[in-house]
């Protein structure tokens, strides 16, 4: 899997937490697009600030379930319509 943190955005204060739980390769923005299913991770602003991409459900499987251990929510979990380019979008509760 596929991560990038977004230009201008700031880290949540979790993310050192999503760096150490889940394998992923550091890669320019528009190579995490490229990926088949896309995770965002907000900020304490709101702010997407993190992409994570998958090539297989396996692995996006992988990272959502490591992203719900951490004691994160999915804002899309009870939609199907992908938001802001996204097929999860992960935040604090």
């Amino acid at each position: 899997m596929k991560t990038s943190l977004i230009d201008g955005k700031k880290p949540a204060h979790f993310d050192k937490h999503i760096i150490g739980n889940i394998l992923l390769d550091v890669v320019s923005e528009a190579e995490v697009r490229e990926e088949a299913m896309l995770i965002g991770v907000r900020n304490e602003d709101g702010e997407i600030y993190r992409l994570i991409g998958a090539t297989k459900l396996n692995s996006f499987m992988n990272a959502v379930e490591e992203l719900f251990d951490l004691g994160l929510v999915d804002e899309l979990q009870d939609t199907e319509e992908p938001k802001e380019d996204c097929d999860a979008i992960f935040s604090e509760p």
